[in-house]
């Protein structure tokens, strides 16, 4: 059974990385490569600009952006880039992440993971369950620093509320980014840790040892999708 929110086209694209040969596959397009790293750039800049402005001891970092005036300026019109771009890449990346019961199989498989035991876990999809946790913490964050973002945004809206309002939100905004960090570097170790991930949202390709090993269900719909696409020889 294929992946229903893999289609027949983007599926053809991935197993035919490589034309001519089946060393490589597409893991990633040239389009959810610099989405995602736009996201990164803007996360790296807000979390930098954010930080300058929590506490007085790591206001040297609004250095990096002209100053404590700009850095306020900044932050907000940086945070609203990473929702915008993020919206682009989670609505196309939604469908793959809907928790399924072989998801849940591999949350109780959890030990094997951080012992390196694949053999034992239960085969994924194009994601595991743990990047899909990761994707639904990011989205809970970026909803929530948008809200509460939009309410402490003095320059427009924070007149709007009342002060209580606004104290609130600002504890919540300072939360919300915490748990955000939290959760990417998570992302970020786990993409070192697993061998091949860096190369996959750098250059694109895996090799199939690697979607066998860590994605082999996904693998395997891949490979349907070139047997049954490839040009019959009578």
């Amino acid at each position: 059974m294929t992946d229903p929110g893999l289609g027949t086209n983007e599926a053809d694209r991935r197993a035919t990385a490589a034309p001519g040969r089946l060393d490589t596959i597409l893991r990633y397009t040239a389009e959810e490569r610099t989405n995602h790293w736009i996201v990164a750039l803007c996360f790296v800049l807000a979390a930098l600009s954010g930080l300058a402005l929590f506490h007085p001891a790591l206001f040297g970092l609004s250095g990096l952006f002209g100053g404590g005036p700009w850095t306020r300026i900044l932050h907000p019109f940086i945070g609203l880039a990473m929702v915008v771009a993020f919206l682009f890449f989670g609505v196309k990346e939604a469908s793959h992440n809907r928790m399924e019961p072989r998801d849940w199989a591999w949350l109780r498989h959890v030990g094997d993971v951080v012992n390196n035991r694949e053999d034992r876990l239960p085969e994924v999809g194009r994601y595991n369950a743990g990047q899909k946790l990761v994707f639904y913490a990011i989205v809970l964050c970026l909803t929530g620093l948008l809200l509460t973002g939009i309410v402490i945004w003095r320059a427009y809206f924070s007149l709007y509320f009342p002060i209580s309002v606004v104290r609130v939100s600002s504890v919540l905004h300072a939360f919300c980014a915490f748990v955000l960090i939290c959760t990417i570097i998570v992302h970020i170790y786990a993409a070192i840790w697993v061998r091949g991930s860096v190369h996959a949202m750098t250059r694109g390709t895996v090799t199939p040892g690697w979607a066998w090993k860590h994605h082999r269900a996904w693998f395997r719909e891949i490979m349907t999708h070139a047997a049954n696409s490839r040009p019959r020889s009578d």
